[in-house]
């Protein structure tokens, strides 16, 4: 407490070194500064208070001494506008303008503040010319960043917080340190060593590292909502295989929100246990989940936290979709890790496989028993719905993928289909597996649709073939997109209008003439509209990789090793091609 004492006093009694660094009054003289450090008072707010809020008449300035505050929109209260760290300033442009609050500020931490009220700041302003210039300077700096301040980069601390005293939260948090000490530096606070000190003495540990792992206490006590109020993101953790229950500390909304982020973790012993995220999830909804069995799944929680993370997005193709199958050999041969995986039509069902954890040699096996040891498309039916009944494809799915849920897949996964009902594309992240791997095939007109509590859903190829987008909007870093859809083959060497009689057409075998069939038009039909959203997502990823498959129709099942070869060779050559300034920036590691 003595150190924390001396610093809040140096702080306080040293006022003039503080205001000549802020931005707003810097290059002041010192006798200028000395005349407002004479108007300040000091106050603490903790963390999740109020300091104003939104269409408050403005009666002073702030400047952040030790901790964050938070702006939020007053339209929608739970957006962080923009984060206020120690060393900047808050309330200036209110006084500046005569109007009323725009935003409300909260502490989104314990803070301390200097307070310089309206009537000082208008003697300042009366009395000191040079400081309406520096402030003027500042106001058009921020118009010119279009009127806000950045939220910011990805969360900083990180506040541990076991669902019970029989989570090995010591354990996590040590593997945790060790993966985030890989991407700067870290240190990690638990009670003992902090319980006593004041937010000063947490501004210097969190000014002095790039992450701070705050370690809560099982039970609700004084240290566990201080840890709380630190958080940049809260990780509520717990044992899978215990009852779902409510953590003895279930942070508010509003602590959640003024965190920015909460998550789940759920620690497993060897695999993940099937049914675990459901009953979780159930406890804390609406926020992201992970599944952590070894030191490897807390390296990829870290590099999802901050940003760091590698997300694969695959695009439908029908059999030239076993592309992706080598692609996904090069990148892990390259020695890049697969943090998420998302995709659309063939490239859900290949997607899956990575996030299901499945070797090379898996995927090997596995899709080659299902795509080409019997052809998945020939249970014919009546053309009333489709042209083939769809069982097989279904008993397919399920023989591979069982009756595991999205949500327990070791790795995050979502498929896209679209809804006929709806108009739009459907991401699908919880269920059945297989069932939203059918849907994402079901090709209009060739497989039946997948009814679901009223809406209609086919192949999500026909509205977003290259899900980039979904990707991208989880802001959990670098992107890779594969894109096996885009050579053209559907050409025809026949002039014609309409079909002939049968005996003509049994010649069109005989001489080989290139005429689609109705499973190739009905495929390559319902891709078509898609071609503006896949330009669009080729443009959102960081590394685009399109395999040259001009040789492999969408149908040709037994091109299956060629096209994975084709995947293999395209990523490899690029990954080869790529210099060391990118393979940095896409997260590659060095070559040796």
């Amino acid at each position: 407490m003595e150190g924390d004492l001396s610093e809040t006093q140096v702080m306080r009694g040293d006022p003039v070194t503080l205001l000549g660094a802020l931005g707003i009054f810097r290059g002041l003289d010192r006798e200028t500064l000395s005349a407002i450090a004479a108007e300040l008072e000091w106050l603490s707010l903790p963390g999740g208070a109020t300091l104003f809020g939104a269409g408050e008449a403005p009666d002073s300035m702030y400047i952040v001494v030790a901790g964050c505050l938070g702006a939020y929109s007053p339209s929608q209260p739970g957006q962080l506008l923009s984060r206020i760290p120690a060393g900047e300033t808050v309330g200036e442009m209110g006084l500046l303008s005569g109007h009323v609050r725009s935003a409300s500020v909260r502490a989104l931490r314990d803070s301390d503040l200097a307070r310089l009220p309206r009537e000082a700041f208008d003697r300042v302003i009366a009395q000191h010319p040079q400081a309406v210039l520096r402030l003027a300077q500042l106001v058009v700096g921020r118009m010119e960043s279009a009127g806000q301040r950045a939220p910011g980069g990805g969360p900083r601390t990180y506040t541990l917080l076991p669902q019970s005293i029989e989570v090995d939260v010591g354990g996590f948090a040590t593997d945790l340190v060790a993966a985030l000490a890989a991407l700067g530096r870290t240190e990690l606070v638990w009670s003992v060593r902090g319980a006593d000190h004041t937010s000063a003495w947490f501004h210097r540990i969190e000014s002095a590292n790039d992450f701070v792992v705050y370690v809560a206490d099982p039970e609700p006590t004084t240290w566990t909502k201080l840890c709380v109020r630190q958080a940049d993101a809260l990780l509520m953790i717990a044992r899978a295989d215990a009852p779902a229950a409510p953590w003895p500390v279930m942070p508010s909304d509003q602590q959640i929100g003024a965190a920015a982020r909460a998550e789940l973790v759920l620690l497993h012993d060897e695999r993940v246990l099937e049914g675990a995220a459901k009953r979780w999830t159930a406890i804390v909804p609406g926020i992201a989940h992970h599944h952590v069995r070894s030191a490897d799944d807390v390296a990829r929680v870290a590099r999802l936290l901050t940003g760091k993370a590698i997300g694969l997005v695959l695009s439908g193709g029908g059999a030239r979709g076993f592309a992706h199958i080598g692609v996904v050999r090069a990148l892990r041969e390259a020695g890049l890790p697969i943090d998420l995986v998302g995709g659309t039509s063939m490239g859900a069902i290949m997607g899956a496989g990575v996030a299901a954890g499945w070797s090379y040699e898996q995927m090997l096996e596995r899709f080659h028993r299902c795509f080409v040891a019997t052809n998945p498309l020939s249970d014919y039916t009546l053309p009333v719905v489709s042209l083939v009944a769809g069982r097989k494809v279904s008993r397919l799915l399920r023989a591979e993928f069982g009756e595991v849920a999205i949500e327990d897949l070791p790795l995050p996964f979502y498929a896209v289909s679209a809804n006929l009902t709806t108009g739009k594309g459907h991401v699908h992240r919880d269920g059945a597996l297989w069932r939203w791997l059918r849907a994402s095939v079901a090709i209009p007109g060739v497989l039946p649709p997948v009814f679901n509590q009223g809406d209609v859903h086919v192949d999500g190829g026909a509205i977003n073939n290259l899900p980039v987008d979904v990707m991208r909007a989880q802001n959990r870093g670098t992107v890779i997109g594969v894109d096996v859809g885009s050579d053209t083959t559907f050409t025809s060497d026949i002039d014609d209008v309409d079909l002939p009689p049968l005996w003509k057409m049994l010649g069109w075998f005989r001489r080989h003439k290139k005429r689609p069939t109705i499973l190739q038009i009905l495929i390559r039909a319902g891709m078509v509209n898609t071609e503006a959203a896949t330009a669009a997502g080729r443009q959102m990823t960081d590394l685009l990789l399109q395999p040259p498959l001009a040789s492999v129709d969408l149908l040709h099942w037994k091109a299956f090793q060629r096209a994975i070869d084709a995947g293999y060779l395209h990523a490899r050559e690029r990954i080869a091609a790529l210099d060391e300034d990118a393979r940095a920036r896409l997260g590659f590691p060095r070559r040796q």
